[in-house]
């Protein structure tokens, strides 16, 4: 099956077209939103960073003055060091942990990648709501001249005698009926609109809307963003069981240090006399260290970090196997909106030779014009009911391009 048109590039990436103007992905949510995620990227950036050059050790730099007068002479002492305390070996755990950071990174991309993505289909989700909205408003207000079609038919059998006052009574209850549907239909619309202005910025009366085509099952798992992001935490776990266990291995550090010291105004106080003991001092130091630590606690602290590697890889298949049913239950309402489409289509056909029937039969003085408007209006009735069917599809097929993201096609 063909999964992409044009229409469908879409919800392929940030710089692809979203819709005829041009706008992008992006633009389906506020600058503010916007802003938001580039911070959350940013500040991923650095952390992974941060996290990459853990291993390096800082260089120390001491310095210390002060200054006191036990004795006739005031006395000044200074120092300053310059340290170094760096591990050159780790058992591999310098290797996993950049490895580690940079699994991290890409885990924590693709998790605000998903939470950005889930933003941008509410808002998707909301713009075809509201338009499906204003066709269901149409759709009542046809709804509402056929009641008050019905109603005057009623009322004018009432008072000719044909009917009771029960079957007027009805009338009157139904047209109310759907008049009140009216509003609650305009208020529900409003809150659509209302929640489409917190993420947006676009105008929902001109804003575009994308037309989705199908997938297949192999396309919706192979690139799945849900999945990927599953995939990058089996990554990162992995490595960071390899960190856990170099934690414990032993470890090789160099030393490095360059001391220097100055005092004046020192006295001795020998003899009944004071001698001076002013020094000035400069020297280097280096060597090496190697430390292993024995923990009590190392075995579990290890099998604790095994555990979330293959959990982590229980949970990706779990997902996949969760997808793989919501692309079922996806198809499985697609098909049953389709059904309900075909069933409109039929109603279409039936209305249509009924009103050019009631249309000759009028020209002939057998119908009203009460008979000619209450079709024309059910024939529309089933135009409508078809768009909304087809919105329905496409709010279905939203949420799984929701999680896909292919920009190779």
């Amino acid at each position: 099956m063909k999964a992409l048109k044009l229409s469908l590039l879409l919800f392929l990436g940030s710089n692809l077209l979203a819709s005829e103007n041009n706008a992008t992905l992006d633009a389906y949510i506020s600058k503010y939103k916007q802003s938001e995620f580039e911070y959350d990227y940013r500040k991923n950036e650095a952390e992974s960073l941060k996290l990459r050059d853990s291993w390096i050790a800082p260089i120390n730099l001491n310095y210390s003055y002060s200054r006191s007068k036990p004795y006739d002479t005031e006395q000044q002492n200074e120092s300053a060091a310059i340290k170094m305390d760096q591990p050159i070996f780790q058992s591999g755990g310098i290797y996993y942990g950049v490895k580690f950071a940079k699994a991290s990174k890409l885990y924590s991309d693709y998790t605000i990648d998903v939470a950005k993505r889930k933003m941008i289909k509410d808002a998707v989700m909301l713009l075809m709501q509201i338009k499906q909205s204003g066709l269901k408003i149409q759709k009542q207000e046809l709804l509402i001249q056929n009641s008050e079609i019905n109603l005057a038919q009623k009322k004018e059998e009432y008072l000719s005698g044909q009917l009771d006052s029960g079957f007027l009574d009805n009338a009157i209850i139904q047209r109310n009926l759907v008049i009140q549907t009216l509003y609650d239909i305009e208020t529900a619309k409003e809150k659509l609109v209302t929640q489409f202005q917190s993420l947006s910025d676009l105008d929902y009366k001109t804003a575009h809307i994308p037309h989705l085509e199908y997938l297949t099952s192999d396309e919706f798992l192979q690139h799945n963003i849900v999945l990927k992001q599953k995939g990058s935490e089996v990554e990162k776990n992995k490595y960071a069981k390899n960190v856990r266990v170099a934690k414990y291995l032993p470890r090789v550090s160099i030393t490095a240090g360059y001391n220097w010291s100055k005092s004046s105004g020192q006295q001795i106080y020998a003899g009944g006399k004071l001698f001076d003991s002013s020094t000035e001092l400069n020297y280097y130091d280096y060597g090496f260290h190697v430390n292993m630590p024995l923990d009590v606690n190392t075995f579990r602290d290890i099998e604790s970090a095994k555990v979330d590697y293959l959990k982590s890889q229980v949970l990706k298949e779990d997902k996949q196997r969760e997808l793989q049913a919501l692309f079922k239950q996806v198809m499985h309402n697609i098909e049953n909106f389709d059904k309900k489409i075909a069933f409109s289509n039929e109603n279409k056909k039936l209305y249509a030779k009924l009103l050019a029937d009631t249309k000759e039969l009028y020209s002939a003085g057998y119908k009203t014009q009460y008979d000619v408007d209450t079709l024309k209006n059910s024939l529309e009735i089933q135009d409508i009911d078809t768009k909304i069917y087809m919105i329905d599809k496409q709010l279905e097929l939203l949420n799984l391009y929701e999680m896909y993201v292919n920009s190779g096609e």
